[in-house]
Order: C-alpha cells, then structure tokens, then sequence
C-alpha cells in the first residue's frame, strides 16, 4: 500500500510538513488533517493569543476526532529544533519537558501531531510558578439549556468588574463558556485557584436557582463553576480551538454584548475564518488587561471567616490543609468524614436496605458502568436499563451522569445513576459495573520499581 504524501505549508517562515493531509479528522464533517491545518493558519493570530509562550498539553486525536484521545506532557524525543521546550514538575513529583508554542510554525507543527484543539497552562515558560491567567469555566449540568450557561456567564461578569477584574468570554466549544482573565503574575496556583473559589460562591450567591459551586455532581444543579480548572496542572482548550465535535466546533472569542444572543453551534471550522477575517478577535486586548487579585482573595477571607472554608480538590492531588473529606456525600460513613480518601477510593455504597449499618444517603447514587470507550459505558447503561426496567422508567435527564474520566494517558469513562426519584423500596441494589474497566491497571504506584 503506498505511503500517503506529505504536503508542506508556509508559515512563520517556516516549512512545515503536513503528513497524511487527507486523513479524514471529522467524519461526519468530513474535515481532514489538510483542513485543519489550514484553519489554524488562517486565525493564527487569534489562536496564539491564547498560547503563545505556554507550555501546552499535546491532545492527540491519532483516529479522528470521534475517537478517544490520548495526552502527552512530553515533547515527542525526535522533534525539529526549532521547537521548544520548557521542564514542569506536578502534584504527583514527575517532570516533564513540555512543548512551548511561540509561533504559527510551531502551532502548525502541534496539528500534524493530531492536535485537535489547544491545550496551555495559566502561565508562562519564564515563570511557571505563578499563573497570569484566571480561568472561569461555566459547565453546565445534564438537561441545563444554553439560556442559563448564558446568565450566569453575565453574573460572572459582573462579580469581575466589582473585583476591578475584566473577563474575557468565548464559547467552551462544547455546552458551556468560558471566561479568563489576566492577572498580574504574583499569587501561586492554590491563590490563584481559591480566588476562583471565592468567585464561584459568589455566583451561587447572586444566582442561587442556576449556577453551583459544589463539586460533587451528586449535589450540583444548574451550571457548576469549575474552580478546580485553576488547579495546578490542569489545562483548559484555549480560544479559537477546534473542538472534536461532529460538527468541529470552535471554541469563540465573544465581546459581552453577544453573549445573551449567541448560537454556539455557528462557530465551526468552516465559518471561524470569516468572522476572524471581517471582526477580528474579540479578545484582541486581553494582554493589556491585566488585574490584580486582592480583592477576590479579600472575599475568600470573608467567606472563610462565615465558615467556608476549602473545597474539594481533584482526587489525584494530595489531601490538603483544611480540605473537606474527599468522599462524596451519599458514600460518607458515620465516622469516616474525616478520613482521607485521596489515599485509597471510599468504599463502594451497596443498596442493602434499612438497618444495613450505614446512614440512608440523601443521594442514592450508584454507577452502573467504567469503560476505556463512551460506547461500551452506554452499552452496559442499557443493559442495566433492560435487567431494571421499572426503575430505568422513573429516572429523569439530569439523574444519568456521564462523567468523561482523564486516566494518566488517556480519557475513560463512567456512569452513574441518581435514584433520588425512584421510590426507596424499589430500588436495585448496586451491582459490579458493567464493564468494570481499571484505567490503573498494571502500573505501579510512584516510587516503586
């Protein structure tokens, strides 16, 4: 079988090969690799703005965009030396030599890799200690319209400017928005991130009935504020970034005044160029507005004074001072709230009825399916569904919950089920998931040979 042809594109002075620019990145779409290429050239400029100077995250799409990818921190060994990289330590001890993009080259380079969309960290290759960029993701819940993800992004707004702050919005690309801000590179990431905390609370405050900062989904309702996305490590897909969607949606920069109209379904890889070439990027002025953070860590202060203090944070981050316990509310013990689950998972609830030693959770929650592929969750949910059906009847939009779950190399997911409506006699007991895929399997803990 011949070898596909490589074609080479002009960019920052650059020759920049693009292998295989036929392979079909978008199936239903029809997109390939070609195409993409092409769109980040064409909004370079907009899409820079955004990760220019970072260390990035390389999210590759190997098998196109419907198909899992997998993430690599590390720069691949055999790369041109005109790229560049920079070396990260994370919360679990390891470094790494992350790619640093500078330019459209560079960035062009990422997309031959099967980079889809953008993934930088909050802060600069010359000071990874000390993020300049606050991020606000809106994520709205199962059921929960665009018209809610829309006001509370307003609310977000203007909780900023009574900071001094100015948000910049953009579609997530997907179901919800996004809103960051520049700061001035002088608070660490647990700062930064419990300023975002103060943020969400804050929100949940002025708009109680639609957003949440709670993290345990079991307890959220309405569009949760993710102030774990200001954790260290964690990366968000950045402005302008095509989303792997059927449709290769675009992750938008926004002006204030188009959020309350906005489709984000228009935003895709064919018409971004056009809006980019007649309007340019509404973000255009980010760089010059940095903030200070004082007075969001002044409301943090006031809240921790009213009795808030910490959240939870990520589960593979070590147990923090003053963190809640990091078990979720329906699987807590009498006894065990103080323990730290970030050690070992909390035990398995089981549904075996009154008396059966434990308290009866407000949350009935159980999962159903783990699986390495988002086809083989829902297959096992619909098995559940067939070996349950009286009880599949009485579950509502919002009582399933797909959680995408990032395994050290690649994405995995699980289901769970709700059974808050389902009457209390007539609920199955929790069952092995099926599947019961391990994303752990076989490697061994750090510090272990």
């Amino acid at each position: 079988m011949p070898i596909p042809q490589a074609t080479v594109r002009q960019a920052a002075g650059r020759e920049v090969a693009i292998s295989n620019p036929d392979k079909v990145m978008f199936p239903a779409a029809g997109h390939t690799k070609l195409d993409l290429a092409k769109y980040y050239l064409v909004v370079a400029e907009g899409a820079l703005r955004g990760i220019a100077g970072r260390p990035v995250v390389l999210k590759r799409y190997l098998n196109g965009a419907d198909q899992e990818p997998f993430f690599q921190k590390r720069a691949p060994e055999q790369h041109p030396d005109w790229i560049q990289t920079v070396e990260l330590s994370f919360p679990s001890g390891r470094t790494a030599r992350e790619v640093v993009v500078r330019d459209a080259a560079q960035l062009l380079w990422t997309v031959n890799l099967g980079c889809i969309d953008l993934n930088p960290h909050p802060v600069r290759a010359d000071d990874l200690e000390h993020p300049d960029e606050l991020r606000i993701d809106l994520d709205p819940g199962p059921g929960v319209g665009w018209d809610d993800v829309r006001r509370v992004a307003i609310v977000v707004r203007d909780v900023l400017e009574g900071s001094g702050l100015r948000g910049w919005p953009k579609t997530s690309g997907s179901r919800g928005i996004h809103v960051n801000v520049r700061i001035e590179r002088r608070w660490s990431f647990e700062q930064v991130r419990r300023a975002a905390l103060a943020l969400a609370r804050e929100v949940e405050r002025r708009a109680p009935e639609r957003a949440t900062s709670k993290w345990w989904k079991e307890e959220r309702h309405g569009v949760f504020i993710d102030y774990n996305q200001n954790a260290k490590d964690r990366t968000v897909a950045s402005a302008w970034s095509v989303r792997p969607t059927a449709d290769a949606r675009v992750s938008m920069p926004l002006h204030w005044d188009e959020v309350a109209a906005c489709d984000p379904a228009a935003f895709t890889l064919v018409t971004a160029p056009g809006r980019f070439a007649e309007r340019g990027d509404a973000s255009s002025g980010i760089d010059d507005a940095v903030g200070s953070l004082d007075k969001l860590l002044e409301l943090s202060a006031m809240q921790e004074e009213a009795g808030l203090g910490d959240a939870p944070w990520p589960p593979h981050y070590k147990k923090q001072t003053g963190e809640p316990p990091r078990v979720q509310p329906s699987r807590r013990r009498t006894g065990l709230a103080d323990r730290d689950s970030s050690i070992s998972p909390a035990p398995r609830a089981t549904n075996t009825g009154k008396g059966a030693g434990r308290r009866q959770s407000k949350y009935p929650l159980i999962t159903v399916a783990k699986a390495e592929h988002k086809e083989e969750a829902l297959a096992g949910l619909e098995r559940w569904k067939a070996r349950h059906p009286e009880a599949a009847a009485q579950l509502h939009v919002d009582d399933v919950l797909v959680d995408a779950m990032r395994g050290r190399y690649t994405t995995w997911t699980r289901i769970r089920l709700n059974l808050r409506n389902v009457p209390e006699d007539q609920r199955p007991a929790e069952e092995p998931p099926d599947p019961d895929y391990d994303p752990w399997a076989g490697l061994q803990p750090p510090g272990t040979s």
